[in-house]
């Protein structure tokens, strides 16, 4: 037997026995409560053959016999809500075949070459990452919402089927068509394991059972339904803790036995391809983080974010000697070729990227509308910088700050008497002798609470647009949003920094000729003279933190930046 073979064996094995071993819980579980319906039947059919008298007996046979009726009645109500218990499904993308026919095409000849069955269709999801999912349950199938009200038709049929793999968008924007089957063959490879019977049954046990302790936790229910959830999920959890081991060991079993078959497919190819996806991920975050966050957070979601990672890759490779030659694969075919109309795929994504990292709504409308990159820098950069310097010079007005007292700087007051918005008058306040940096930055972040939940989306449950061609999603986002926020709630101290470098940036754009720009890699960027300035956030911190006002008036004198005259607001 050969090396890949026996790997794949050992793993199947493995596989098999941790199955079996789950529905074995299955089926204690079950015994334990037919257990006293049958000591209930022993004692009625000893009492019915006069083998017990009728006295304490005939009381003992009854009072056993209603513990068995109210076991059993509660057993098959656990069993039905855990039945029913909608399992938890990724939100992505789907695609059907006829918005993809090429991608269809190149999983079914891959599943073909590795002898297994081939995935019964293909779902998007804006991750760097892919898998199979079973989604076979009636909740999860196409229009299970539309037959079955909100909670999706839990009464239907289960359907057999092979299970979906899910694709990381990012990966088909920046692999080639090699790498992505090369990427892919390990995954589709899991639909071999996935096909058996005692996996499959495993794999619907343990799911059943996560999703009952999920609704027991569920809001919005009634005392009595909330009651009976809390029992359903104790149950469930107590199954859960007994499980779990002999799960993990499932899953790893076939995650090695397919990764045995794949060897057989593009093996040499596949440990190139994974550097690609290590590089994908690393530009992936940094696009989230940097470039797509801080249009969110302005009501502008970017609607082609795959497309955006091919250029942060790009830049990187530019400036990071680790990525060198990897954009000279860039002359081949791309993996997005493969879907007939990628633009509305990534448009997709991009959208449900959205919702899950940021909350932001289900649909485009006046107050979340798409941005595409060349507007970037008009509608997201500019517009950041000039609404946080009008929140910066709100709460000074609020902290009663005058306008700047430096010597020989014209009059900036206006007409009625209120201070100019002039940058003159931030870096005067944090320079002052005793300037109480802490109470500003206690008021910015107050500034930003109040406008952030002012803006905060009043989203309707719903999954994302689908891609042209797609089915409607039946994921349902109608839980807490953001599922997954990228970064942790910042404090008043970045805040305030932050607020003052987009004063700065707002004064060089109207006095100097600066331009707000876009880098990939860091977000909004201040163009002077065409060129990015990135040492602007050191002369800021440190007037900021220590009130040192010389290095940034030195770098504003480098620029030809202006700070006594008044800036527009946002």
């Amino acid at each position: 037997m050969s090396t890949t073979g026996s790997v794949e064996e050992l793993g199947a094995h493995a596989a098999r026995s941790r199955a079996v071993a789950l529905l074995r819980i299955r089926s204690r579980a079950a015994a334990l409560a037919i257990l006293p319906a049958a000591v209930a039947v022993v004692l009625l059919v000893a009492l019915a053959q006069g083998r017990i008298g009728p006295g304490v007996w005939s009381t003992v046979s009854w009072t056993v016999t209603a513990c068995a009726v109210v076991i059993l009645l509660l057993a098959a109500a656990v069993a039905v809500a855990v039945a029913r218990a909608r399992p938890a499904v990724s939100p992505t993308v789907p695609l059907t075949e006829a918005a993809a026919p090429d991608l269809y095409r190149l999983v079914r000849d891959l599943a073909d070459r590795l002898d297994v069955p081939a995935p019964s269709a293909i779902a998007l999801t804006p991750d760097c990452d892919s898998w199979l999912e079973d989604r076979t349950h009636p909740a999860a199938q196409p229009g299970a919402k539309d037959r079955g009200g909100p909670k999706g038709n839990r009464r239907g049929r289960r359907i057999p089927a092979a299970p979906v793999l899910v694709i990381g968008s990012p990966f088909l924007w920046w692999m080639r068509v090699a790498e992505l089957r090369a990427v892919l063959a390990p995954v589709v490879a899991g639909t071999g394991p996935s096909a058996h019977p005692d996996i499959a049954a495993a794999r619907r046990f343990v799911r059943g059972l996560d999703a009952a302790v999920a609704d027991a936790t569920a809001p919005g229910q009634g005392q009595v339904r909330r009651l009976s959830a809390a029992f359903v999920g104790w149950i469930a959890r107590v199954l859960l803790r007994g499980c779990q081991g002999h799960a993990a060991e499932m899953e790893r079993g076939v995650a090695a036995a397919a990764s045995g078959r794949a060897q057989e497919v593009d093996y040499g190819l596949r440990i190139a391809a994974q550097e690609q996806v290590g590089l994908a991920y690393a530009g992936w975050d940094r696009l989230l983080t940097r470039v797509a966050l801080p249009a969110w957070r302005m009501g502008r979601w970017p609607s082609r974010l795959d497309a955006g990672v091919v250029s942060a890759l790009t830049e990187l490779s530019r400036r990071d000697r680790l990525a060198e030659g990897f954009t000279s694969r860039l002359g081949e075919r791309p993996a997005c070729d493969l879907i007939e109309e990628p633009g509305a795929a990534d448009e997709a994504a991009s959208l449900l990227a959205a919702r899950l990292f940021h909350g932001g709504p289900a649909e485009a409308g006046p107050d979340w509308a798409p941005v595409d990159w060349q507007q970037y820098p008009d509608e997201v950069v500019d517009r950041k910088w000039r609404t946080e310097a009008a929140r910066l010079h709100r709460v000074l007005d609020a902290m009663g700050v005058a306008t700047s007292v430096s010597v020989g700087a014209p009059d900036t007051t206006a007409a009625d008497g209120s201070p100019m918005p002039t940058l003159a008058r931030v870096i005067d306040h944090l320079a002052a002798p005793g300037a109480d940096s802490e109470a500003l930055a206690a008021g910015i972040g107050a500034a930003v609470a109040r406008d952030e939940e002012k803006a905060a989306p009043r989203s309707r449950p719903g999954g994302s647009a689908p891609a042209d061609g797609a089915d409607t999603d039946p994921i349902d986002l109608s839980g807490p949003l953001p599922l997954f926020p990228l970064q942790p709630p910042r404090s008043g101290t970045e805040l305030l920094a932050d607020h003052v470098v987009a004063m700065v940036c707002c004064a060089a754009v109207d006095t100097a000729g600066a331009a707000p720009g876009l880098d990939w890699l860091d977000g909004p960027a201040l163009l002077v003279d065409g060129v990015r300035r990135p040492d602007l956030g050191v002369p800021v911190l440190s007037l900021v933190d220590d009130g040192d006002a010389d290095p940034l008036r030195s770098w504003l004198t480098a620029v030809g930046v202006r700070t006594d005259k008044p800036v527009r607001l946002g």
